[in-house]
């Protein structure tokens, strides 16, 4: 299954929940946290977004937990690859 990537925060409350959806559902991340590394809040920043969480699958940037678009995301991945 895809790699997602997911820009999270030291304390923040819904970055957890994500990361234990994610490990539940065992669909494998990257975590990027932006606490721990100006790159990594540049690159949010970049993508146009300042809140966290944001799960980046494929070219989908999907703010929160989201679970019917993460599956979206990793169906529409996996028909192209």
């Amino acid at each position: 299954m895809s790699k997602a990537i997911v820009y999270s925060s030291t304390n923040c409350h819904y970055c957890a929940q994500l990361k234990q959806y994610l490990t539940d559902q065992e669909i494998p991340y990257e975590e990027r946290n932006i606490d721990t590394s100006d790159e990594y809040a540049r690159e949010l920043e970049a993508m146009g977004l300042m809140s966290v969480p944001v799960t980046v699958i494929g070219d989908m940037h999907i703010l929160g937990l989201n679970p019917s678009r993460i599956k979206k995301a990793l169906a529409a991945v996996a028909a192209v690859g």
